[in-house]
């Protein structure tokens, strides 16, 4: 059964419970995982994505896929050094299923969003992230309102006492990047955030 406290004091309570939420399954949405909830280590940043994938939900730790070793090439970062810099989260916790369509998983609904925003919302609360790495549309979204990748990714935004700096989705089936113009925004971005994280060292 789903437990959510009224406050938390450690990041160590609030995964104990994030990792058995079941609010969505709860509410009638269809899940495919357990949450995924990557273990804190003093990271020095947060990443959000939008939802774990097949593997991610297997293995229940985040970015185990090959978009994860996608997105290690682009920060040049093995694992070790990745999961020891990254605090990595997600719009939803959860494996959503595939899509419908057959290509690709499905998108979590906003109902589902908003149920998982409370894990989120006291992640920042506890952790005051310097840096962000918004990975793809659904997490660019939640962290600028923004919908264009064109207008965003190469740009570091400010909120509050955090740098922003979003990426496009590293799945294979994103045809983004096919364009030069595009690759460059990536390369941009990818140097915001390798200035940022030497800035918190």
């Amino acid at each position: 059964m789903t437990r959510r406290r009224s406050t938390y004091r450690s990041i160590a309570s609030l995964q104990r419970d994030n990792r058995v939420c079941r609010a969505c399954a709860e509410a009638g949405h269809p899940l495919e995982s357990l949450p995924v909830v990557a273990g804190y280590t003093d990271q020095r940043a947060y990443m959000l994505g939008q939802a774990p994938g097949i593997v991610e939900g297997q293995e229940r730790r985040p970015w185990r896929g090959r978009a994860g070793i996608t997105l290690r090439r682009w920060l040049a970062m093995d694992e070790d050094e990745f999961y020891a810099t990254f605090y990595c989260a997600s719009v939803t916790r959860c494996f959503p299923g595939r899509s419908q369509a057959g290509r690709g998983d499905r998108t979590p609904t906003p109902p589902e969003q908003q149920l998982c925003s409370f894990w989120r919302e006291w992640e920042f609360e506890l952790l005051q992230p310097r840096l962000v790495v918004a990975v793809g549309g659904l997490a660019i979204r939640w962290m600028l309102g923004r919908a264009s990748l064109a207008d965003c990714v190469g740009a570091r935004f400010d909120a509050d006492a955090a740098a922003i700096v979003p990426l496009p989705h590293p799945s294979g089936r994103n045809t983004w990047l096919n364009t030069q113009e595009n690759r460059a925004r990536l390369g941009r971005a990818i140097e915001l955030i390798h200035a940022e994280l030497a800035a918190l060292r």
